[in-house]
C-alpha cells in the first residue's frame, strides 16, 4: 500500500529531577551537598533515509515519545540522560506544523534530518545551590518538560523523469521496458494506482529516474479520477514526458487536457523541460502514421513516436530524455 500523508504526535522525554543529598562518610557525619542535576530527556528526530518509498507505518502507529532523563544522583552525579527516538521517513517528506500547515522541513536528500521537539533540561541538584552563606541547602529543581507537537508528514516523490499520460497511455508498458520496474499492467483505465518508480541505466556510470504516476483525467486537479492524489509527486520531477496514444481522435487536444491539468495544479510545473511521446505506434497503419508526423505542437518540445511493445523510438526517447535530466543535474 503506498501512503504519502499522515498525520502524528510527538513528545520529547522530560529532563530528570535534581536530587537532594548530603555527604555521608564514615569520617564525615555531616557532609556538603551532593546531589546531581537531572539527565536531559530524549529528542525525536526525523531522518531521511531511502530505503524507505510509504509513510505507511505512521498510519497505523500516530503517537512517539522519547524516554524521559533519570533523576540526579548522589556524589554529584547527572541522571542519565533519555535516548533519543529516531523516526525514519522517506526521501522526499516535507514536515508540516498541524496547527499553521507552515513547512518546517524539506527532507529532499538521504540523511537530513531534524530534531523535530528537543528533550527538556534536566532539574538541578542541591549541589548547584550551596554558598557560602547556605552551605546546606535542600532545594533542588523539577526536569523541565520536554516539547511535543502535532505534525503533517506529506511525501512528494523524488524522480528526474515524470510520465503524464491519460489512463492506458502506456506509461506503465514504457516504464516497465525501459527500466526494472514492474507495475501491474493490463487493457483498461486505471491499472496503476500508486506511483512507480523505476531506474533507467544510460550506462555504466549514468542513470536516472522515471516516475509512472496514475493517469490524470479531465478535472483531476478538482478531484476527479485518480490524478489529483499524486500530482503533488510530478512537482519535484526534472522533465515531463507526455504520453499520447497514436489512436487518440485529437492527439493535440489530449495533450491540451493534460497541459490544463497541470496548470490548474501549479502553473510552474510547464515550465519544465518537456517531452512528448506518441504512444503505440506499432497499432498506427502507414496512413495514420503519415498523419501524426505532420502534428504540430510546440516548436520547443521535442516529439517522439514510441512503441513499447515492439520497442520502436525507446532509444530516441530515453536519449532525450537523459539529455534533458543531464541539464539539471549540478
Amino acid at each position: 500500500m503506498f501512503i504519502d500523508e499522515a498525520t502524528i504526535y510527538v513528545k520529547a522525554g522530560n529532563g530528570g529531577d535534581g536530587m537532594v543529598s548530603f555527604r555521608r562518610e564514615k569520617y564525615i557525619p555531616k557532609g556538603g551537598p551532593d546531589g546531581g542535576n537531572g539527565g536531559k530527556g530524549g529528542d525525536i528526530i526525523l531522518r531521511a533515509d531511502k530505503q524507505l518509498t510509504t509513510l505507511m507505518d505512521f498510519r497505523y502507529k500516530r503517537r512517539y515519545n522519547a524516554t524521559d532523563g533519570n533523576k540526579g544522583e548522589t556524589s554529584n552525579r547527572t541522571g542519565k540522560s533519555g535516548e533519543d527516538t529516531i523516526l525514519r521517513v522517506p526521501v522526499g517528506t516535507i514536515i508540516h506544523d498541524s496547527e499553521t500547515n507552515n513547512i518546517i522541513i524539506d527532507l529532499k536528500r538521504e540523511g537530513d534530518e531534524i530534531v523535530i521537539v528537543k528533550g527538556g533540561r534536566g532539574g538541578k541538584g542541591n549541589a548547584e545551590f550551596a554558598t557560602s552563606t547556605n552551605q546546606a541547602p535542600r532545594k533542588a529543581t523539577k526536569g523541565i518538560q520536554g516539547e511535543e507537537r502535532n505534525i503533517n508528514l506529506e511525501l512528494k516523490l523524488l524522480a528526474d523523469v515524470g510520465l503524464v499520460g491519460l489512463p492506458n497511455a502506456g506509461k506503465s508498458t514504457l516504464i516497465s521496458r525501459i527500466s526494472a520496474a514492474k507495475p501491474k499492467i493490463a487493457d483498461y483505465p486505471f491499472t496503476t494506482l500508486i506511483p512507480n518508480l523505476g531506474i533507467v541505466r544510460y550506462s555504466e556510470e549514468k542513470s536516472f529516474v522515471v516516475a509512472d504516476m496514475p493517469g490524470l483525467i479531465e478535472g483531476a486537479h478538482t478531484g476527479k479520477g485518480l490524478g489529483i492524489e499524486f500530482l503533488r509527486h510530478i512537482e519535484r520531477t526534472s522533465v515531463l514526458v507526455f504520453l499520447i496514444e497514436c489512436t487518440s481522435d485529437d492527439p493535440k487536444e489530449q495533450y491540451k487536457t493534460l497541459v490544463n491539468e497541470l496548470k490548474s495544479f501549479n502553473e510552474k510545473m510547464l515550465k519544465k523541460p518537456q517531452i512528448i511521446a506518441i504512444s503505440k505506434i506499432d497499432l498506427a497503419d502507414a496512413d495514420l502514421k503519415k498523419t501524426l508526423k505532420k502534428l504540430k505542437f510546440r516548436k520547443t518540445i521535442k516529439v517522439i513516436h514510441i512503441s513499447a511493445v515492439s520497442g520502436e523510438g525507446l532509444k530516441d526517447l530515453i536519449d532525450e530524455m537523459w539529455r534533458k535530466v543531464s541539464r539539471n543535474i549540478k
